[in-house]
Order: structure tokens, then sequence, then C-alpha cells
């Protein structure tokens, strides 16, 4: 029995013989498509993956931050993000009669926070606190490269069988703020938290929007590579031949 006809057994037929069957025909299809996996997205289920930077591997502070599965714990102990947005950056067309209009002239990313339960070693925000300084030298004060210290976030909507429905990926992101965490003796059955706010270049959709194009040094180291590779396979038949 359809929940229409349940709904339809207790309250009667409201509607009258004639629209009775379609009525509830259109209300079982509005029920159903809530009950599918195509159904409403719900807020709450999310996954968040953290990939630090991995740097120079002489960096302590790097090598702090992809040891003991630190990042993927930080992960697990996302509770509040966002999707971040984007927006289209306009200026006033002057050069037409009548009413102005607004004409694109570039996109912009607003910074994204994101907030963490903490343990009771704090290894949370130790964990950011090395990566702010992968940033710079604590002795000299020297800023570092800026390959060295940025990393990648991606953060997944799920479904009610936690499949990934919907992804973004968050491009050359590193943590620019730590928040202040406030120690109160009135706060005993609370749990301690830290905001972080992350700078970061841009973000992609993981389903529908292609990478961009590689620099051009990236493209001509990944060139002779693939030029490399396949004269060493070309070269191999005649290797073999040697060898009989």
């Amino acid at each position: 029995m359809s929940l229409g006809q349940i709904i339809q057994g207790v309250i009667g037929n409201p509607f009258g013989s004639a629209v009775s069957g379609a009525a509830f025909a259109g209300l079982n299809e509005v029920l159903g498509s809530y009950r599918s996996k195509d159904g409403i997205a719900r807020p709450s289920r999310y996954e968040v993956v953290i990939l630090p930077p991995t740097g120079s591997s002489s960096s302590p502070f790097t090598s702090a931050l992809t040891s003991r599965g630190s990042a993927r714990d930080v992960s697990l102990k996302c509770e509040n993000i966002s999707f971040p947005g984007r927006n289209i950056d306009t200026t006033p067309d002057t050069n037409i009669y009548g009413p102005t209009r607004e004409i694109a002239t570039g996109f912009s990313f607003a910074e994204l926070s994101a907030r963490f339960q903490c343990s009771s070693d704090l290894k949370e925000k130790e964990f950011f606190e090395n990566w702010q300084k992968a940033s710079f030298n604590n002795n000299t004060w020297a800023m570092q490269f800026y390959n060295d210290y940025i990393g990648e976030i991606q953060i997944y909507l799920l479904d009610e069988e936690e499949n990934r429905r919907y992804g973004v990926k968050i491009w050359e992101c590193f943590p620019k703020n730590i928040a202040a965490q406030t120690l109160d003796y009135s706060t005993i059955n609370e749990q301690m938290k830290i905001d972080v706010t992350f700078s970061y270049r841009y973000w992609t959709n993981l389903g529908t929007e292609a990478i961009l194009p590689q620099a051009l040094g990236d493209r001509i180291v990944q060139r002779l590579t693939d030029t490399v590779t396949r004269r060493a396979f070309a070269a191999i038949p005649a290797v073999l031949s040697k060898l009989k």
C-alpha cells in the first residue's frame, strides 16, 4: 500500500472521486523523491579531507603535518565548514545610452572558515600551528617559498547512504588565522574548539569544472618526461632482439 493510500484511509477523500487518483499519485511522487537517494541535501552529512603541504623534506614542521595520520584525524574533527562562495567583480558600463549596466571585470573568492573539536592534548591546534610555521623561519623570521606551505582541502556533501554527491576542491590554501581560545571556569561540561580561517587561491567543482592549465614550466617538464618515456619504450624491442 502506498503512502498516499494510507493518508486517504486516515483523512478520507477530500478531493472528490474525479481528482483523488491524480492528487494522491502526485503526493506519492513528491514523497517518494524525498525518500530516494536523490532527495533533499542535508548540511549535517559531509566529509572533509585536509591535505597539508609536503613542502621541503628538511622542514620539521612539514614532517609533523604528515606523520601519525594527523591530517586525517584533524579532518574527522571538523565540526563546521562551508562550501566557499564566488563573487563576480563588476564595474558600471557608462559607454552606453540609457540606464547603466554592470559588466564583469574579474572574480574573487572569500576566505574559508572552519571549526574543529579539540582533543585533550590540543593536537588539532598544534597541527595548524605547524602548518603556519612552514611559512616562515623561526630563527631568521624570513618567509619561506609559497609552494612550501600551501595545501589542499576537499569538501564533499554525502547522501543518506554515505555516497559523495557533490564536492569542491580548495586550491593553494593555508591557515591564515588561528582564533584565540578562551579558558573559563564556568564551562565545565563544554568541549574546547578551535576556529581556523584559510586563505586560498581559488576553488573548483570536482564534478563539473576542469582543472586549470598547468604553468608553462610544468608543461615543459611534463612534455620532456613524456618524450623520454616514449623513446625508452620504443627502444625495448631493439634491446630484446640483441639479447636473443
